[in-house]
Formats: C-alpha cells, structure tokens, sequence
C-alpha cells in the first residue's frame, strides 16, 4: 500500500513537471488580447421627435428651418463636408501647375462617367435639396436646401428629382421618425451607387441592410451599424474613399486597428503579415456573395433598339456584365492615390486609361497588400483633344431622350466648359474601388496555400517580388 502511494505520489509530481510549464507557457487566447466592442462608440438613446417635430411642412427646407431652432449650427456643419460639397479639398500634386480637387461636382468615372451630365437623376443621392441644371454652386450656399431627413429620416421617405423629396411624402411623418442613421439610411445612397444595387462597389449592396454572419461578420453577427466604424463629430464622418481623394490622413481614415489589436493572432507568423498585407486581404476573400456586381460596362452599344435587361443591356446605358463572388484584384496600396485623372487630361488612345491610381509600391514601407474591385468600361473620348468626354444624359435634349453623341457633347460643352472637336470613338478605362467591407468570419479567412502555391491568387512579380516571398523571407526589394 506504501509503494503504491509512493508510486501515485511519483506520478503526479511527474505529471506536474510536464503540464503545468505548458499552463505556463499557452498562449493566450484571441479574446484576452482583443476587445474591439470596449472600442466601439455608444450608443446613445435618441429623443422621440414625435411631437418636437409636429406640423405642416409643404417643402423639405421647411423641415430644415424647424431643425434649426434646435440644432442651429448643424447645416453650417454639413455645408463643410464632402457629403455636401461633393468635393474634396484642393490638393497640390506633383506634374500639376495649380491645386486640383476631386469629386462627383467636377470629376468623371467610368460608371455613369459624370454627375454632371445626370443632375436631375444623381442628386437624389445629395444631402440637399433644389439642384437646377448648372446651378450646383448657388444652390449650395443656402442652409436652407441641407436635407436633414435623407440621413435621419427612419420611416416614410425618399428622395426625388433634383434632390426634392419624391412626391407623395409625408414630410411630418418623416421629420417625427428622426433619429441617428442606420445601414438603412447610409445604404440607401451607398448601396446603389453608379445607377443600381451593387454597380459601383464590390462590397456594398442591399443585402447588407439584414446581412447574415457569412455576408458580414460586423453587421450580420454583431448588428454593428454604420456609424460604429464611421464615427462621427460635428457631421463629419470618419473615412474618405480613395476615388475621391488624393491624400487621406490616417487620422481621417477608418482603420481596423482603431477596434482591433494590431497583434491578435495567436500564431506569430500570422501577426508577422500585417506588416505588409492589409487585414482585408485575408479576411474579405471576395465580395458580391449575395448580390451581382458590374465589373464591365460598354457605352459603345448603347442606342440600339433591342431588349433591355438590367444584368445585361440597356439602350440608354449599353453592354453590362456582372458578378457574384469576385476574387478582388491585389496591390499595394499606401492609403493615398498616385494619379486621378481629371477633366481635360490627355490620353493614350490605344492603351488603357486609368481613371486612378492607388498609391504604393513593394518599396513603400507605408504600403500594404490590399484587395479592389478593378472595374472596366470602354467610354467616349474626343479624337481631335485626345481626352475623354463627359456627355450630358439626361433631360429633353440629352443623350438618353436623342440617341445622339455628339448633341450631347455640344450639350456639355455649353454646360461644362469642356470643348468638343466633333469628333469621337471609344476608348477602355479602368478604376479601382477598395475593398472594406463584407468582412468574412475568422473560419472563412484565406489559409496560407491561398497565396503560396503554384496556383495562389497572388501574383509575386506583378507585386515586386521575383517569386514567392517565403522563399526569400519577407518584403524583398530589387
């Protein structure tokens, strides 16, 4: 009995000797490391306007002058931001004689090509009110034309023409459902940005208004709304799109380390990557899930009388292709842009233009391996000026009532100053927009042979690399 405690005794101390240093040694788990909802915001209770709020508004600007006498600075607060002026700040940039701003007020894209030539349809989507062609610059001078109800409204509203409310609209009904934004008011312009759900970006579309977890993580398993990420202060709203900007200061831009720590995985080779490939990369391994997005937009066919489908022609806009579950395009990317064209610039008409640049190089230390959607066109440019033409779309004598090009480039050159030589053909652009959201489950994410395999959805020497960097150990530089 002695010998057998003797033993037991041995035993346990044995066992000791071997569990408890590897006790000591575990690594912790991700949840003790990152804490991302001690980071987020709160969320504060939003006063009922329902009787705050009673009366009987004829115009949406009556709404704004009864906001007004609560919130008094607020309009002056919009007017400063990009959400009203539709325009960035002026940047200087290096090839360029005089500071340029970007935005849908005096820039093209190759989805719609311009807000300009479309005023009637696009400013449904400002937060303003009484847009009139060629009037942009009037119009946003008055207070009185900020539409409070476009982000607040919860119930009973939508916009119209020319940025009015839609006809029929309740505006009581409406200004008595305020409260702060949701994915449902932000959604309503961002989801269907460049003329429907899930044209422009990969990773916005309508099914992210009740996303389950596997469409996004964020929203559909944790209820997280927009302003969570996109904190705001005075209306200005945290995170710019690279479309727009030239230059974004890292405080200006949402980040995922601003919830997450920059170090939570367990296994040290996998912190060791966001050194130089964004979080997104790994954990957006593609977006459009649910719905279609265009990736391919064909101006040249337009005008023909044949069946139109949303998916694949129209007679006002041409040839479209979309779709689901894309495989983003891989760069690096340093938050910035390298180039953004802007109105007037010369092209090379037989090789690609690139509507902008993303920023960044294997060489930059600020730059990151970040997935885009790549979205191709073949839009108009003028032979005679050698750049590309914004014409005007909408609206009696537009394209979309004549059929007719070069009416609506004279059409423009009236309305934007930009000369048109009367001759034109078509020409391939492309444009990257960032991939940010749509953020899989952790289960979801790419695994190693995503990347280092023969048939890995990288490609090294595009990125700088003259192969595969495990076999060389890191950022490797020529």
């Amino acid at each position: 009995m002695k010998n057998a405690r003797t033993w037991i005794s041995g035993l346990i101390a044995t066992l000791a000797v071997i569990i408890l240093p590897i006790l000591w040694y575990s690594p912790k788990p991700v949840e003790a490391r990152d804490n991302p909802r001690a980071n987020l915001p709160q969320r504060k209770t939003h006063v009922s306007h329902a009787d705050l709020m009673a009366g009987n508004y004829k115009t949406g600007q009556e709404v704004t002058q009864k906001c007004l006498t609560c919130h008094p600075d607020a309009a002056k607060q919009v007017m400063k931001t990009s959400h009203w002026t539709w325009e960035s700040e002026p940047f200087t940039v290096e090839g360029r004689p005089q500071p340029v701003t970007i935005g849908k007020i005096n820039q093209i894209n190759n989805f719609c090509i311009s807000a300009q030539g479309n005023q009637k349809s696009c400013t449904s989507c400002h937060a303003g009110y009484g847009w009139e062609e060629g009037s942009a610059k009037t119009n946003l001078t008055k207070v009185e034309n900020v539409d409070c109800l476009v982000c607040h409204a919860q119930s009973g509203y939508a916009k119209g023409k020319y940025g009015n409310p839609a006809d029929g609209i309740d505006l009581a009904a409406a200004a008595q459902s305020v409260a702060a934004p949701t994915r449902q008011q932000c959604g309503n312009c961002h989801f269907n940005g460049g003329g429907g759900n899930g044209v422009k970006h990969g990773d916005l579309d309508e099914s992210l208004y009740y996303p389950a977890a596997e469409t996004d993580v964020h929203m559909g398993k944790y209820n997280l709304q927009c302003t969570d990420c996109h904190t705001t202060h005075d209306h200005v709203i945290k995170g710019k799109l690279v479309a727009d900007n030239y230059i974004i200061k890292p405080a200006e831009q949402v980040a995922c380390t601003n919830c997450h720590s920059s170090d939570l995985h367990s296994d040290k080779r996998l912190n060791a990557h966001t050194q130089t490939v964004a979080c997104q990369t790994c954990h957006i391994p593609s977006m459009a899930t649910k719905d279609p997005t265009k990736v391919y937009w064909d101006w040249s066919t337009s005008g023909q009388d044949k069946p139109d489908d949303h998916f694949t022609y129209l007679k006002i806009k041409g040839t479209f292709e979309y779709a689901t579950n894309v495989q983003p395009e891989y760069i690096w990317f340093n938050g910035n842009l390298s180039y953004r064209y802007l109105l007037g610039d010369k092209i090379e008409p037989n090789k690609p233009t690139y509507i902008n640049q993303p920023a960044g190089s294997i060489k930059d230390p600020n730059a990151k391996i970040f997935p885009f959607k790549l979205h191709v066109a073949k839009q108009p440019y003028d032979t005679g000026y050698n750049y590309i033409l914004a014409p005007i779309t909408a609206g009696p004598d537009g394209y979309w009532t004549t059929f007719d090009w070069n009416s609506a480039f004279k059409l423009a050159e009236q309305r934007m100053g930009l000369k048109y030589s009367g001759k034109y053909i078509f020409t391939e652009t492309l444009m990257y927009w960032p991939t940010t959201h749509m953020v899989q489950p952790k289960e979801n994410a790419l695994q190693c042979t995503a990347c280092h395999s023969n048939n890995g959805r990288l490609n090294w020497q595009e990125l700088g690399y003259p192969g595969d960097p495990m076999q060389w150990g890191g950022r490797f530089s020529k």
